[in-house]
């Protein structure tokens, strides 16, 4: 009997997932499938569920924080971020929330870092993002949201001036701003400012080369997608579901 794991998600066509677990199943010979589970509601995941075959979940827009209620047990590291991306159903049906978000964008990221970057934007307040400060935490890495609509302890667009630029030299995209295929947008971030000091990360991987990044790169800094990233939560996540 084949093993199936699979995406939820709402407008997940695009998934990386699908495409990444499928060849890996097929390179590595294992008998296992992998589907996605576009769902309009998260209630819906009750479906999905009682096909008992199903022994692990990735979770995407717009559900990372929404599958909380959902679940019998979250794993510590997931309780402190507030956001689910990977679940592990076992034999009596109990569905356990993780994030492996966090592990493959701090080890995606390490490479680019030096010494001197201690502060970050991060741009966005979705399900990603949280993931992301807990991993700037955990690199002792001061963060500070950047919203359009910013609540306490946030910085609004508009706040982002020269000063504020040079002082975090780490910028992240957590928008969907830029992605395919709306590849013409991006963050509404002063980049006159931004120096060859700077990296931009971008959690877009398609395109390959946001706008963001581009606009970073034309002005000497170091860029980088969210495709690493994503390959090392993928991988993390089947260490989850196999462990």
């Amino acid at each position: 009997m084949k093993k199936a794991y699979g995406l939820l998600g709402r407008n997940i066509g695009y998934s990386f997932s699908k495409g990444y677990f499928t060849d890996k199943f097929e390179k590595e010979k294992l008998n296992c499938e992998y589907d996605n589970f576009d769902l309009e509601h998260i209630d819906n995941i009750k479906e999905v569920i009682k096909d008992q075959q199903v022994l692990g979940l990735n979770v995407t827009i717009p559900y990372k924080e929404e599958i909380i209620a959902h679940l019998d047990e979250l794993d510590p590291i997931a309780k402190e971020i507030g956001a689910v991306n990977v679940i592990k159903i076992d034999h009596t049906q109990k569905l356990t929330g993780y994030n492996s978000d966090y592990f493959g964008f701090t080890e995606s990221l390490k490479p680019l870092l030096n010494k001197s970057i201690k502060k970050a934007l991060i741009l966005g307040t979705g399900g990603a993002s949280k993931a992301i400060a807990y991993a700037l935490q955990q690199l002792q890495i001061e963060s500070v949201f950047v919203s359009r609509n910013p609540d306490f302890n946030e910085l609004s667009y508009n706040d982002l001036d020269e000063d504020i630029m040079h002082s975090y030299p780490l910028l992240i995209n957590c928008t969907p701003l830029g992605t395919h295929p709306n590849i013409h947008n991006y963050p509404n971030i002063p980049y006159e400012y931004i120096s060859k000091n700077h990296v931009l990360y971008d959690l877009i991987y398609n395109p390959s080369e946001t706008t963001f990044m581009k606009k970073g790169k034309e002005n000497g800094a170091i860029v980088s997608n969210g495709l690493q990233m994503l390959t090392l939560q993928a991988e993390k996540a089947w260490e989850i579901w196999n462990s």
